[in-house]
């Protein structure tokens, strides 16, 4: 019998150790009703939850509120990016009824507010973008009083393959930078940090009503000042909203921690951040680009209509 490696492109890397998590990166598992109820309705509806692929340290409390983030276009990610826990891989073909079964899946578990990401695929002529429209369109048709959050790819090689989304005209157009750019080459080596810095600016251009969003992780080895440039491009394209968390190490193969940031410099960051103009910044170490996004997407549309009402 094969073994099918999770991440094959890591798999000749040397081991780093892990270091302990300090108290305030640890969190107590939550398993509710809610909890397995919400499980239950992703795999009845066939569905990927990037909650589940990354690992992410906040599902218990996510799911107990019945908030999954849907990972579209399967569970294999053409990418081998250094931090991230998704398999890499020879992806399926896309699944034509997938944009319908999120659509279901929403409307069951009654969602004011979705968030919609899905893996890398550069095997595909449009890197998925169509694919990500028509789950777009398809949410809201089940759905209208439903506001659409999508994390997307970068669409690197793709011409103009991102327009296919700005037309779908989700209420909130993100995409993660993740990283500083000096740390690219190691950490996102298949992107490319001015790509992903223009396709937010070329998101707000298209459609200056949405709401653009970003996040960066730290810990992977910048400094507060790498942190602030960033800061700077991001709010020089238009963008909106910042998230920032501490990255966390899935496997002794993947980007070793450089160190954990402590609270105190998360409320700096947040601070720096509110000080450049962004109307809604969550900087803590275990803040995700989907943790809490309904309650954040409130918060935006409050900032907007008071800085329109302000006249700033």
């Amino acid at each position: 019998m094969t073994i099918q490696l999770r991440h094959p492109e890591k798999s000749k890397k040397a081991d780093s150790v892990i270091p302990r998590k300090p108290k305030w990166i640890r969190k107590k598992k939550i398993e509710s009703a809610e909890y397995y109820e919400t499980r239950r309705l992703m795999r009845d509806h066939g569905l990927t939850t990037v909650c589940e692929e990354a690992a992410c340290p906040n599902i218990g409390e996510c799911w107990s509120q019945r908030h999954a983030t849907m990972m579209i276009m399967g569970e294999t990610c053409t990418r081998g990016c250094s931090f991230c826990n998704v398999a890499t891989g020879k992806p399926d073909a896309l699944d034509v009824f997938e944009p319908g079964r999120v659509a279901q899946a929403v409307k069951k578990l009654g969602l004011r507010h979705v968030v919609i990401t899905s893996v890398d695929r550069d095997d595909l002529e449009d890197g998925g973008a169509e694919h990500i429209a028509q789950t777009i369109r398809a949410v809201r048709h089940q759905n209208p009083n439903t506001t659409i959050e999508v994390l997307t790819p970068d669409f690197l090689g793709k011409g103009d393959a991102e327009q296919a989304v700005f037309e779908a005209a989700p209420d909130v157009f993100n995409h993660n930078l993740e990283t500083v750019p000096h740390l690219y080459p190691r950490v996102r080596p298949g992107a490319r940090y001015y790509t992903s810095l223009r396709l937010l600016d070329d998101a707000k251009r298209a459609n200056p009503q949405v709401f653009t969003k970003s996040g960066l992780m730290v810990g992977l080895g910048e400094t507060m000042n790498d942190v602030r440039q960033v800061m700077d491009d991001l709010r020089a394209a238009g963008v909106d909203f910042l998230t920032v968390g501490q990255y966390l190490q899935p496997t002794p193969k993947h980007h070793p921690i450089d160190r954990f940031w402590t609270p105190e410099e998360f409320a700096q960051l947040e601070q720096i951040a509110k000080g450049k103009g962004f109307l809604g910044v969550s900087a803590t170490p275990l803040t995700r680009s989907s943790f809490h996004a309904d309650e954040d997407f409130a918060a935006l549309k409050q900032a907007r209509q008071q800085t329109l009402a302000s006249g700033s």
